[in-house]
């Protein structure tokens, strides 16, 4: 019962800030204030400052805003561009057609931006009016970009497992190396889907691309290399334990500095641009892990989570009730909050229940990633929806409706993790060991 009255005073001092307009890291902040007024007798100014400073220092953190910065300028330069050039040739005869440049696109894209809304806006830019000239079906055009530019959530490098891997002291790199194989799957549904359905739907008639010999379409996909070759210098780095996630970031950024000034896109004006874009983003995102990491730390003197971790046990739940449990608790968080602050705001709870379960934190990072990107588009704070409907003008309940095909394949991809737990941990387990 007292876990209880506590949980309410947290809630209620959380809603009470956020409904005010307060920012989310510093309503995590008072959130964390108050309950350390209220159930300790430690100098909260001083434990304040420590846990901040502590967490906001870390190395592992430091990859973070450089990899942001390796998806600004990558999202200024003509990548769009060159991509559809590149994979339109090779993907017009598929089933489906060139529909397939959006998820294709956005997973190429997804492995060297780690954002979303970055993923979504640099194709979406591109293919839309693109394939809208071809006369595919806005529904499908819409949709499959909403649902394959969260793949940007969990191909790495992606900035929720950063987030995930700092608040629950996991390894990047492993976090990173578990979402390759996941991320190749998802996408490979929603190709799947996009082939059935041109198949079975009656509306499906876009126009004929012209034939292209095979040199031709060789020539079109050398725009493809420079971007390949830095997935590969990134992601390969850190799988054969050349370099940690924080290193690997560093050459990301170097890569895309040159290959943005390759391409004769890189300006005083563009570089100062990224870097701007890149500081706004990564401090917001450490304005809200300071206040999680605060959170965390004023919910442990209360003993709210070794609480909530024994009334689960004593539920006697099954570890696949519970992650059903989970599953329908995120994505009702996910209507109303941002994945990096549902990862943020839960796993000082979250996190004693699956140890008590004997869940593998590593898996749990993917199962909670895969969760997170469906409240990347469903309403009423769906990201992706919002960044769409200024892209495409269309009503949000439009977009939404569209998006529906892609949110219940994802339900199904936390079946396929559930029922294969070693799609997310056979790579990491046998990735080489590099520095730690």
């Amino acid at each position: 019962m007292e876990d209880i009255s506590i949980i309410a005073l947290f809630l209620f001092v959380l809603f009470l800030l956020l409904g005010t307009g307060v920012w989310i890291g510093l309503a995590l902040l008072g959130v964390a204030f108050v309950g350390m007024e209220l159930f300790t007798t430690r100098p909260v100014g001083d434990v304040m400052v420590t846990t901040v400073w502590t967490h906001s220092s870390s190395w592992t953190l430091a990859a973070l805003p450089l990899f942001i910065w390796m998806g600004e300028v990558l999202y200024r330069t003509r990548l769009s561009e060159d991509m559809f050039r590149g994979l339109a040739p090779w993907l017009a005869k598929l089933p489906g057609g060139l529909i397939h440049t959006n998820i294709v696109g956005c997973t190429v894209f997804a492995a060297v931006s780690g954002s979303s809304a970055a993923t979504l806006t640099t194709v979406g830019k591109m293919s839309i009016p693109e394939l809208r000239k071809r006369n595919y079906p806005e529904k499908v055009v819409i949709g499959t970009l909403a649902g394959a530019a969260t793949l940007g959530l969990m191909i790495p490098p992606s900035l929720t497992l950063i987030v995930y891997g700092v608040t629950i002291n996991e390894s990047i790199t492993k976090l990173f190396i578990a979402g390759i194989v996941p991320g190749m799957v998802l996408a490979s549904m929603f190709m799947a889907y996009v082939a059935i359905y041109s198949k079975v739907s009656k509306n499906y008639h876009p126009d004929d691309e012209p034939e292209m010999s095979f040199a031709a379409k060789v020539k079109n996909s050398r725009f493809l290399i420079p971007v390949l070759c830095l997935i590969a210098v990134v992601i390969g780095s850190m799988y054969l334990g050349l370099a940690t996630a924080t290193e690997a970031a560093a050459f990301g950024v170097i890569g895309s500095l040159i290959l943005a000034a390759s391409q004769g896109s890189l300006s005083w004006k563009t570089f100062l641009e990224s870097l701007m874009g890149a500081t706004r983003t990564s401090a917001m995102i450490a304005l809200i892990l300071a206040g999680a990491s605060f959170l965390s730390l004023a919910m442990g003197f209360t003993g709210l989570p070794r609480g909530l971790a024994n009334l689960i046990a004593d539920m006697n739940l099954s570890r696949f009730e519970l992650l059903m449990a989970l599953l329908v608790f995120y994505i009702v968080l996910g209507c109303f909050l941002d994945g990096i602050s549902s990862v943020v705001l839960t796993m000082a709870v979250v996190e004693p229940m699956i140890r008590q379960a004997g869940i593998d934190l590593l898996w749990f990072g993917i199962f909670i990633v895969v969760v997170v990107e469906m409240a990347q588009i469903t309403p009423p704070i769906g990201f992706n929806l919002f960044v769409l409907q200024g892209m495409t003008r269309h009503e949000m309940g439009f977009i939404a409706r569209c998006a529906i095909p892609m949110f219940l394949i994802m339900v199904l991809m936390v079946f396929v993790l559930i029922g294969f737990p070693e799609i997310a941990t056979w790579l990491p387990d046998n990735m080489r060991q590099g520095p730690s």
